[in-house]
């Protein structure tokens, strides 16, 4: 997926969203820190209103407006002294809230996005191997007892493809002598990890083996296999539509910060200088 075909004009637009997303959602208060004088105004209180009727689904009464109104003063009083002290420097608990911050105003934009159908096909094709459904299986099986020997194993399988019944041969067993169509996760968490990987092996419509699992040596016949298979579009347009908003979000990041890292002199230490400081 190339979204940033033009960067100079994406940058532009992403740091309209950005900064817009920024002072939609940053606290009013503190975006108006101006001195010691704190305002409320209609904004504000159209602010809180919204907060609370999306959380209750209702209007607050005058009551609760206040005591809303009155907590948020509360906040803004002792965030501004906690930044007069110095408290939010060198917290990592602050720096990393504002980091994510930054990144949910990213992400914001990316989830706000519909791609057309065409731009969703075109993910779905360049990145098939997400979304490709596992091969499947159904099969029956008899649990082999372990003293059989290879002739009487042999002797079974040519019954059992001359139309016997199975039930002639199967004993007492935990497991089913009929497995429905099934993943591979699904058959091995019955029968051990790596039988279902054997049974792709064999043929369709006619016994075979014996496969080992983890409890034997198994006779097994498989009714129908289903490959594994790209679904088309409108079978799973949910999955594409979330796995093509989070490569956005990864490269609408990714741009983010490079366009912002841009506007600083950084200077890190040298590989001889992270040596000699782990004394290597």
């Amino acid at each position: 997926m190339r979204i940033l075909k033009e960067p100079l004009f994406h940058f532009f637009l992403l740091g309209v969203a950005i900064f817009g997303w920024f002072s939609y959602l940053n606290d009013p208060l503190s975006a108006r820190d101006d001195g010691n004088q704190i305002v409320f105004d209609e904004q504000d209180i159209d602010r809180l209103i919204n907060q609370f009727q999306s959380t209750w689904q209702r209007l607050p009464t005058p009551q609760e407006l206040n005591g809303m109104q009155d907590a948020l003063l509360r906040q803004e009083i002792l965030v501004r002294e906690a930044r007069a002290l110095g408290l939010d420097q060198g917290d990592s608990v602050v720096r990393n809230r504002l980091a994510q911050k930054m990144e949910f105003l990213t992400l914001s934009l990316a989830q706000s996005t519909n791609p057309d159908d065409a731009t969703l096909q075109a993910h779905l094709t360049e990145n098939n191997e997400r979304f490709m459904q596992p091969g499947r299986l159904a099969f029956q099986q008899i649990g082999l007892d372990p003293s059989a020997d290879p002739t009487q194993i042999d002797a079974m399988l040519v019954a059992l493809n001359g139309g016997a019944d199975p039930e002639l041969f199967s004993g007492p067993s935990l497991l089913p002598p009929n497995q429905p169509l099934s993943n591979a996760q699904q058959v091995d968490a019955k029968f051990g990890r790596g039988f279902f990987a054997s049974l792709e092996e064999l043929p369709q419509g006619k016994w075979g083996g014996p496969v080992p699992s983890s409890y034997g040596l198994h006779l097994v016949k498989i009714d129908m296999n289903e490959p594994a298979s790209l679904p088309s579009l409108d079978q799973i347009r949910d999955a594409v539509l979330f796995d093509w908003r989070r490569d956005l979000k990864t490269e609408l990041s990714d741009a983010q910060f490079d366009a912002l890292q841009a506007k600083y002199e950084v200077t890190i230490p040298t590989a001889e200088d992270i040596a000699r400081r782990l004394g290597q």
